[in-house]
């Protein structure tokens, strides 16, 4: 659980916002906040002392000017999960922008008055408030979602083998899940569920796994600007593809590259079972940089 103060004050212009946790809010003073779901809808409700909201994670608006000094407390998924005994992917949590309860209460002034002190009871309080405030919201103010379907094995290697032919065609191209569970003849429900039991990641993780794959590849040549090969590998900006690529790759595609091209017209040796020349420093696995490294084991 993250503990938090936020202090909102006037703005020039209104603000759009996601929240990107469930959390809880407690008034700290009076106050007044404009807000709404539209720019254009913009509406002031005022607060006193002490009144509460529950935003779930997910749930967004506009903010304007405002005077708001609030207790933010944040709510993790293993604390939910740990309440719902394991049923947390199934629950929904309602937005309550004024939340009357009792006990939620008590245990966030309990928070409060702990934080003014410094927090002398430590983590082991914190958990255990935060685990007290879980159960609460389960029990009391989760909606529980119809239990997914459950498929059992997976795909077989047929089509398995006609989904990469599928993605390995159409990288350049943007493809929604529905054509990739048509290209195996099977319904989107059907293909995500079985798809995940058969390589364990979903198929949005194994398309960006797979075009990063390409873009590795076409940046180990000298040509081609970085901007085209993201293009080439299925994504709309450069900014995109370089985050990925150094989410996945642990680098920027500029400095994977440099990993290759300095040497790429300098001596080479054959390498006989490729079928082409690499530089004489990528040789020497022993001397090559993790990066390298990380390209070579991709063969």
């Amino acid at each position: 659980m993250r503990v938090e103060i936020e202090v909102l004050g006037p703005v020039e212009e209104p603000c759009h916002r996601i929240m990107p946790e469930h959390a809880l809010g407690l008034q700290l003073r009076a106050g007044s906040m404009e807000a709404g779901v539209q720019l254009s809808a913009l509406s002031r409700s005022t607060f006193e002392q002490g009144e509460m909201g529950l935003c779930p994670r997910g749930s967004e608006g506009w903010v304007g000017y405002s005077e708001v000094e609030h207790l933010i407390l944040t709510i993790s998924d293993s604390a939910l999960k740990a309440a719902s005994e394991g049923a947390s992917d199934n629950l929904d949590l309602p937005h309550e922008p004024r939340l009357l309860d009792k006990r939620l209460a008590a245990l966030m002034t309990a928070v409060n008055a702990e934080r003014i002190a410094g927090f002398p009871s430590g983590q082991l309080f914190l958990d255990s408030v935060e685990q007290a405030i879980a159960s609460i919201l389960v029990v009391g103010y989760a909606v529980r979602q119809r239990p997914a379907r459950k498929y059992r094995g997976g795909l077989g290697p047929a089509r398995l083998r006609r989904i990469r032919e599928f993605v390995d065609a159409n990288l350049e191209e943007e493809f929604s899940l529905k054509e990739m569970a048509e290209s195996v003849g099977l319904s989107t429900a059907h293909f995500s569920q079985m798809f995940r039991k058969s390589t364990g990641e979903s198929p949005h993780q194994f398309v960006l796994r797979q075009r990063i794959e390409r873009g590795k590849e076409m940046l180990r040549a000298p040509e081609g600007r970085i901007l085209d090969i993201a293009i080439a590998c299925g994504f709309k900006t450069q900014q995109h593809f370089a985050r990925v690529f150094r989410k996945l790759c642990g680098a920027s595609p500029t400095e994977y590259r440099k990993e290759f091209v300095p040497a790429a017209s300098g001596n080479t040796i054959e390498d006989d079972s490729h079928n082409v020349q690499v530089p004489l420093h990528v040789a020497s696995l022993g001397k090559l940089s993790p990066l390298v490294r990380c390209a070579c084991s991709t063969h």
